[in-house]
C-alpha cells in the first residue's frame, strides 16, 4: 500500500517530466506570439527611432486602407485554394496507386517522400534552374519538342509566374497528402472491399462509399494543416520571386517579410501578422465545426 508521500511523489512525476517541454513552449512560442501582439500596437522601426512609440490601433486602421494588404490577402486566398485542392487530388491519386500490390512498391513509396524531405530553399533553387529562361530544362524541352517557338521567362512574366510557383510548391506538397492518406488507407479493413466486390460493387462506388468515408477525418485534418502551412508559406515564394513581379506572388506572409527586411517597419508588419493569426483562427474553428471533425455521421 502506498504511503501519502509516495502517492504525492508519483502524482507529481508527470508534471515534473513535462516541465522542460512547457518551458520550451513558453520561450519559443508564447513569448514570441505575445511580443508580436505588443509590437502591433506600436510604431517600431529601428532605422527611425525618433518615430517609435505607442500607436494604439493606428497600424490596424492603416492596414484597412492599404492596397498592398488587400492585394496580398487576395493572392493568399488564391494561393491556398490552388495548393490545397490540387495537392489533395494528386495526393489521393498517388496514395490509391501506392496502396495497390505491385513489384517495387516499397521503393516507389520511399521515392514519393523525397520532395517532402527537401527544404523550401533547396526546392526553390532546383525549380529556378528548371524555369531559367536561357538554360532552363523546361524551355529546352518545349523548344526541342516544338511546343514553343521562343523561351519563356516563367518567373518574370506576370501571366506565368503564379502558375509556375504553384507547380513548384505542388511538387513539394503532394507527398504530404500521399503519405498521410496512404497511412489512413492501411487501417481500412480489407473485408469491406471483399464484401463490396462480392456484391458487384464497382471500383468507383467502393472508393465513394468505403474509402472516402473512412478517410474523412484524415482529409479534414490534412487539409487544415496544409491550409495553415500554405497561408504562412514564405521560403519557396520568397526564394523564387520575392513576391514579384508587381505583387503577383505577394502573399500576406511575403508582405510581412518585406516589411521586416526592406522597410524595417516591425510594428506595421506585426499588425499584419496579428490579422493573419485571427483570420487563420476563425477559419480553423469554423472549418472544424462545419466539417464535424471527429464525429460519426
Amino acid at each position: 500500500m502506498k504511503t501519502g508521500s509516495t502517492w504525492k511523489k508519483s502524482a507529481m512525476t508527470p508534471y515534473v517530466l513535462l516541465t522542460p517541454a512547457i518551458f520550451l513552449i513558453l520561450v519559443f512560442m508564447v513569448y514570441p506570439i505575445g511580443n508580436v501582439f505588443c509590437l502591433s500596437l506600436q510604431h517600431y522601426n529601428p532605422t527611425k527611432p525618433w518615430i517609435n512609440g505607442f500607436a494604439g490601433t493606428e497600424n490596424f486602421v492603416s492596414i484597412l486602407t492599404d492596397r498592398d494588404f488587400w492585394n496580398a490577402l487576395k493572392v493568399s486566398v488564391k494561393w491556398v485554394l490552388a495548393e490545397v485542392a490540387l495537392q489533395l487530388v494528386f495526393g489521393m491519386a498517388i496514395a490509391l496507386i501506392l496502396n495497390q500490390r505491385f513489384k517495387g512498391r516499397g521503393v516507389f513509396r520511399a521515392l514519393t517522400f523525397i520532395p517532402w524531405a527537401m527544404s523550401g530553399v533547396l526546392t526553390a533553387v532546383l525549380w529556378s534552374l528548371i524555369y531559367n529562361e536561357n538554360v532552363g530544362l523546361l524551355n529546352d524541352i518545349l523548344l526541342k519538342t516544338g511546343l514553343a517557338d521562343v523561351s519563356s521567362a516563367w518567373l518574370a512574366n506576370g501571366k506565368l509566374v503564379f502558375g509556375s510557383v504553384v507547380v513548384a510548391e505542388l511538387w513539394r506538397g503532394i507527398p504530404f497528402f500521399a503519405i498521410s492518406l496512404l497511412a489512413a488507407m492501411q487501417s481500412i479493413s480489407g473485408d469491406l472491399y471483399e464484401a463490396a466486390d462480392v456484391d458487384g460493387c464497382t471500383r468507383w462506388n467502393a472508393f465513394r462509399y468505403i474509402t472516402l468515408p473512412s478517410l474523412k477525418d484524415t482529409i479534414i485534418l490534412t487539409t487544415l494543416l496544409r491550409t495553415v502551412w500554405e497561408f504562412n508559406s514564405v521560403d519557396l515564394i520568397y526564394s523564387l520571386t520575392g513576391g514579384g513581379p508587381v505583387g503577383k506572388t505577394t502573399t500576406l506572409s511575403i508582405l510581412i517579410a518585406n516589411h521586416a527586411t526592406k522597410t524595417s517597419n516591425y510594428g506595421y508588419g506585426s499588425a499584419i501578422s496579428v490579422i493573419s493569426f485571427l483570420i487563420l483562427s476563425v477559419f480553423a474553428l469554423t472549418y472544424l465545426k462545419a466539417s464535424k471533425y471527429g464525429t460519426e455521421e
